[in-house]
């Protein structure tokens, strides 16, 4: 170490304005002007150190302790009460004369009094020990106070808690789409997967095969009925027609065993009745082939065949209907509203859910039911037609008699009166993306009623574009296209998007509308900016005293004046829209159901709905513009609604087939049940005729298939009243 480095004892010793460099003196703790550095010679360093505050805060810290501080004499003055606010110097400075010094002994630490704290001992709380807080009391409530009047204030066993904001909504645009899909996937997805995993394959060739079987059994008894049978060989044409139908039941043996299962259910269907007339068939084919006779083994194969027909429309028509759902971005619901237009009810669209539809699309309807109550009706019926046979003929005969019965009272095509117009329908709807709610769409459908017509169904997104713009005033086009917009927006017309596309890809200022007036259906009128502006069809403005210039006139365009001066013509082109002209159609072809006008915009009134969709609109009912407008606002309570079809796209078609394709579905149906009903009655009538009158011999094969087949021309123009709606 450097000889300079050494420090004496003497120059170990610190001044005092070594002391005020070093720990600065801006702090709160400062010595009296008094107090020179020749009174502060003599003081050890040491005991300077102690007396100034920042040695209490370079010392370490100890547990705290109640402090307690008493004056120094007698004559200091009493101390001040708490509810006064006192500082306290950790250092009292001692009065000598004209100097002053720091007295260190003025600090005592002891343990706090018990009991009150006299006058001359003032008490202290350690820091870091928090004040116990006092037990929340509520106020008492005076006598005779009401409770919820001016006066009166509610008790709390506890004081309330901190507010706790509510959790800002996260925005996610795409959470409603997300949701539709989760719910598509559970339910449609899943169950079209599941019935693309037993697929149709299987039942067509099926019903090819059974299609044989018909075909080799109606051979065999036509070449019966002309006698081209020799008699050698009679005993192989009963065994190869018992065999027919053997394999025909084999074919179908999912349905018998349904069947077979619906009678341990405490259920009657037209499966039930095919098993009791497969098993009567079987042993009148046994009875047969000993008596060398032709069974009825034809009419029981064509009955086979139409089941498993019935089958295979029943699984397509859940197999298209599932993928028309799953392959869904959006979901419309269809329902009907009372006191639409005129007291009648309406069809209105809302946002649907996939439960609209799963819950009720397997519901038994109305029609099918008739027949599974009609189908027990028969198999007691033939019964006692047996039993009189029996009685006049035997065993044989009754057997016999029952057979044909059983044949006679279930026509052939009864099996499909209700798949058939289903699957007809629906492979339709398909195209469309629409789907019916099951029967309680169909019902829900039926009845007088009336279909507002807006101007998103006349006119989808995409279907109109402006062709051209020509301005005739000296005013700036921008001025010009930026009221056309304003005016455009404040009436909500469908053409607003295409002018407010125009408006931004120009840049054209904004402007805000003061004022807004419609004229009937033939234009619009608005206060912007203290100016008047007109927008309209070309004899609305005419009519309101705009002069124009020659030349002006454009089919299908908007006119446009500001402050009587005529400012600028908008050309609109229209894309093709079969879709809307053949739901239009389709709609007005219901003689039971009123298309409304219900479009805001002057362009759509009645020479424009004749000559763009081709159609007869005396079939559609144009109402005031008061009604048009409150028609196109109108939105139903849907709460308890029972929904009749859901759509997957927009406009005006998938919403127009579906009720249209609904109500034909309810017609065939129930005209299809009816027809087979009457058929099934008219044959088990006529096998008690002939039983009674002995005339057995008349219940031959052929004339039992001829039977069949005549009640199935019926049966099948009525399937096909869904093909064409």
């Amino acid at each position: 170490m450097d000889e300079h480095e050494i420090l004496t004892p003497e120059e170990q010793e610190f001044t005092l304005e070594d002391i005020l460099r070093e720990f600065g003196s801006g702090s709160g703790d400062t010595i009296h002007d008094d107090v020179t550095p020749e009174l502060l010679e003599d003081v050890p360093l040491r005991e300077l150190l102690e007396d100034l505050p920042v040695a209490e805060h370079l010392a370490p810290r100890e547990e705290p302790e109640l402090l307690t501080w008493t004056p120094r004499s007698e004559d200091a003055p009493a101390a001040p009460s708490l509810s006064d606010t006192q500082s306290f110097a950790p250092v009292a400075p001692v009065s000598s004369g004209d100097t002053q010094v720091l007295d260190t002994a003025a600090i005592r630490t002891q343990a706090a009094p018990t009991g009150d704290v006299s006058d001359d001992t003032q008490a202290f709380t350690p820091l870091g020990e928090a004040t116990p807080a006092e037990p929340f009391r509520a106020n008492p409530v005076p006598e005779g106070t009401e409770p919820f009047s001016a006066n009166w204030e509610p008790e709390y066993d506890q004081p309330i808690g901190e507010y706790t904001p509510p959790e800002p909504i996260i925005f996610r645009p795409r959470s409603r789409l997300g949701e539709l899909k989760r719910k598509l996937v559970e339910g449609p997805e899943q169950r079209y997967y599941a019935l693309s995993e037993q697929g149709v394959g299987k039942l067509q060739i099926a019903l090819f095969v059974s299609m044989l079987i018909v075909v080799l059994a109606v051979a065999s008894i036509v070449l019966h009925r002309l006698d081209m049978v020799r008699e050698n060989r009679m005993r192989l044409l009963v065994f190869g027609e018992l065999f027919a139908m053997l394999i025909s039941a084999l074919l179908c043996w999912e349905r018998l065993a349904d069947g077979i299962g619906n009678l341990f259910k405490g259920k009657f269907n037209v499966d039930t009745l095919l098993v009791f007339s497969f098993l009567s068939c079987v042993v009148d084919g046994v009875l047969c082939l000993k008596a060398v006779k032709v069974p009825f083994s034809a009419a029981f194969c064509l009955q086979s065949l139409m089941c498993l027909w019935s089958e295979y429309q029943r699984r397509s028509t859940e197999l298209c209907q599932m993928d028309t759902l799953r392959k869904a971005t959006r979901l419309s619901r269809v329902t009907k509203a009372e006191n639409c237009y005129e007291g009648r009810p309406g069809f209105c669209t809302t946002e649907g859910q996939p439960e609209d539809f799963m819950d009720s699309y397997q519901e038994v309807t109305a029609p099918q039911k008739a027949l599974d109550r009609f189908t027990l009706g028969a198999l007691i019926a033939s019964v006692l037609v047996a039993a009189a046979a029996f009685a006049k003929g035997g065993l044989e005969a009754g057997l016999h008699t029952w057979s044909a019965a059983l044949l006679a009272a279930c026509p052939a095509t009864l099996l499909i009166s209700q798949t058939r117009p289903a699957w007809t329908l629906q492979r339709r709807l398909h195209r469309f993306g629409s789907v019916i709610c099951g029967w309680q769409g169909v019902r829900a459908s039926a009845g007088k009623a009336v279909v507002p017509i807006t101007d998103e169904n006349l006119l989808p997104g995409g279907s109109v574009k402006i062709n051209g713009v020509k301005f005739y005033s000296s005013r700036n086009p921008d001025t010009i296209i930026g009221y056309a917009t304003a005016v455009m927006m404040e009436s909500g017309s469908c053409l607003a998007p295409l002018f407010e596309h125009m408006h931004k890809a120009r840049r054209s200022q904004s402007f805000v509308v003061d004022e807004f007036k419609r004229y009937g259906d033939e234009g619009y009128g608005a206060l912007i900016c203290g100016e008047s502006v007109l927008m309209g069809t070309q004899e609305f403005l005419k009519r309101m005293g705009v002069e124009m210039p020659a030349g002006t006139r454009v089919n299908q365009a908007v006119y446009l004046s500001i402050d009587g001066e005529f400012s600028g013509v908008f050309a609109l082109a229209y894309g093709k829209l079969k879709g809307v002209s053949a739901g239009l159609t389709a709609l007005c072809s219901q003689r039971r159901l009123t298309t409304v006008l219900a479009s805001t915009n002057f362009l759509l009134d009645e020479s424009f709905l004749r000559s763009r969709y081709g159609i007869d609109t005396r079939r559609i009912a144009i109402p005031s513009a008061e009604e048009r407008e409150r028609l196109a606002a109108w939105q139903p309570e849907t709460e308890g609604s029972i929904p009749c079809a859901l759509t997957t796209q927009e406009g005006l078609t998938g919403a127009a087939f579906a009720i249209t394709g609904a109500r034909s579905l309810r017609i065939a149906s129930i005209a299809g049940a009816a027809v087979h009903i009457l058929g099934g009655v008219v044959g088990l009538a006529a096998v008690l005729v002939l039983t009674i009158t002995g005339r057995t011999d008349l219940l031959t094969p052929a004339n039992l298939l001829l039977l069949e087949l005549c009640w199935a021309v019926p049966g099948l123009m009525l399937s096909e009243w869904t093909r064409n709606f």
